[in-house]
């Protein structure tokens, strides 16, 4: 598929770094404080105008997987018509919407604003998922997703899985308590973002 360059401040593994070059971006506020999920050492300066809005715009379910967070920032990217082919190709699925949205985490601790993460929501099979991207040489890879209802053993098959991989019901993940349909349709729409991250974010590489 067509790769475009990744917008990535620092190449730290343990958190994916996304600058603000979208058409829109807004910040929360998180008052929760326990145990960090992530290194703090990313630095981000964002390079668009901001605008303060209610939490409501980080969804609590992005702000658990990020409990040292302070502050959240939203952000959009349009898709291009030929990255959708691309993704809806290699996917075999339909991409859900041209606007994708991203969260995007940060901490103050030591007193700098540094990124520690970035998450997406998928929905699918009636059910809602966070999906934790973290940077491994310039791509996105799949550091945690998390989703209720949902057996544990099920998730955890996506953990360190990125675009190029296949998330193939039977033959690379098991259902593990779940059925086959339901199985079916959170893998393909777990793929399609993994493809969707990369294809926004992504550095170019060789398979």
């Amino acid at each position: 598929m067509k790769i475009f360059a990744f917008l990535a401040i620092a190449s730290l593994s343990s958190a994916i770094g996304l600058t603000t070059a979208c058409s829109t971006a807004t910040n929360t506020t998180n008052t929760n404080q326990t145990k960090p999920v992530a290194n703090t050492a990313n630095t981000v300066a964002a390079n668009t105008s901001t605008a303060s809005k209610t939490d409501e715009d980080a969804p609590a379910s992005v702000k658990a997987a990020f409990p040292d967070a302070q502050s959240f920032m939203k952000q959009h990217k349009d898709m291009s018509k030929d990255a959708i082919i691309d993704i809806e190709k290699d996917s075999g699925g339909k991409v859900p919407d041209t606007d994708h949205h991203s969260y995007l985490a940060f901490s103050s601790a030591g007193g700098a604003r540094k990124q520690i993460g970035a998450a997406t929501v998928v929905k699918a099979g009636g059910k809602e998922f966070v999906v934790v991207y973290e940077n491994k040489n310039g791509l996105p890879f799949i550091k945690e997703v998390r989703g209720e209802g949902v057996p544990a053993p099920f998730l955890a098959q996506f953990v360190g899985k990125g675009h190029d991989d296949k998330l193939k019901i039977g033959s690379d993940l098991k259902v593990n308590g779940l059925d086959d349909a339901t199985a079916k349709a959170i893998a393909l729409a777990i793929q399609i973002d993994a493809l969707t991250m990369q294809s926004l974010y992504g550095s170019a590489h060789a398979h």
